[in-house]
């Protein structure tokens, strides 16, 4: 019952013309799929009251920020494969296998859902390992491998020998597999939306997955039945349309399993406890409908030595998913 058409590589400023020629050739559903379409996509709806219309990553209080205008529209609606616990998953992973006590993070840009997730990873990390120090570096884009060639490389110069990043190309991956086939030294890290193990087998232990089929045949079944659902969804782990796995099939990769469970804490709920089991432990909370851990718990300080949050205080959801503009203790941000 369904057929799609795409587009790719629209620039931003053509994105009211795209969604024009999509509807006027029949399309029922539109998605814009990146940060910025999502005022056009907006600002277009009300010239179609009977289309949908779902962008993914914004959301009604980023287009109150961008455009200073109350979010109105009744066939606007928005989705967002969310991170952040597979982040902190994957920082304890960090925080775990680091020798050095350094790790980097390859950061697109630095709005609120990359500082979401970097912040998440060192809070993993400094679960484990309290010693570590983090080095963000900005690349400016989404997509461009040079740039996250050369961060990736500087953070390695740096010292760093564990690193994420919140980039749109395996660029990252790459340079740590080349840099270990080159030197002996590994530099672990991390996959990113999809499994990146292929481009380096030596170097990923894990990463977030998305299952973007997920989110789709959830809208477009509704889009079928006539329901229109004009507010921000959100898929976290409990979803299944998220995961962690260096493969669809393997949350971590084998060859670093045991050096995960070589690898003991003291955990104030499960006691002595190796972080290949905490891991698992932690991943099984965060399948839960009612997930009763939550990574952004007090006591947490800013990198100035602020409290951010008291013992026990939760950071609200609002906050966290728009408003994260600062870091966690021992972090240097971009400069």
């Amino acid at each position: 019952w369904l057929t799609t058409t795409t587009a790719e590589s629209v620039a931003p400023a053509d994105t009211g013309d795209y969604i024009d020629s999509m509807f006027e050739g029949g399309a029922d559903v539109v998605f814009t799929t990146s940060f910025g379409y999502l005022e056009p996509t907006v600002n277009k709806a009300s010239d179609w009251p009977n289309k949908m219309l779902y962008h993914c990553s914004g959301g009604p209080l980023p287009y109150k920020q961008i455009t200073g205008k109350e979010f109105q529209s009744k066939n606007t609606g928005f989705y967002f494969a969310d991170f952040y616990q597979i982040y902190y998953l994957n920082g304890l992973v960090a925080g775990a296998l680091t020798k050095s006590d350094k790790i980097g993070y390859v950061a697109a840009h630095t709005t609120s859902e990359v500082v979401r997730h970097l912040d998440a990873f060192m809070l993993g990390a400094k679960e484990v390992n309290p010693d570590v120090k983090m080095k963000v570096i900005e690349t400016g884009a989404w997509y461009n491998p040079g740039a996250s060639t050369t961060a990736a490389n500087t953070l390695i110069s740096w010292g760093a020998d564990a690193i994420a990043f919140t980039v749109d190309s395996p660029a990252v991956v790459q340079a740590c597999q080349s840099h270990y086939e080159e030197t002996g030294e590994r530099v672990y890290t991390f996959s990113h939306y999809t499994p990146m193990l292929s481009q380096g087998p030596d170097v990923v232990v894990s990463g977030q997955l998305v299952h973007w089929e997920k989110l789709y045949e959830d809208l477009l079944l509704k889009a079928r039945a006539g329901v229109v659902e004009n507010f921000q969804h959100w898929r976290l782990l409990h979803s299944g349309a998220v995961q962690m796995g260096s493969t669809w099939e393997d949350k971590i990769n084998p060859e670093f399993v045991d050096d995960l469970k070589a690898v003991t804490i003291s955990d104030p709920v499960y006691g002595d406890i190796n972080v290949y089991d905490l891991i698992m432990k932690r991943l099984d909370q965060f399948k839960q409908l009612r997930v009763n851990i939550h990574p952004f718990t007090g006591p947490i300080r800013d990198r100035d030595g602020n409290l951010r949050l008291k013992d026990g205080e939760v950071l609200p959801q609002d906050n966290l998913r728009w408003g994260m503009d600062w870091y966690i203790e021992d972090t240097i941000p971009p400069e």
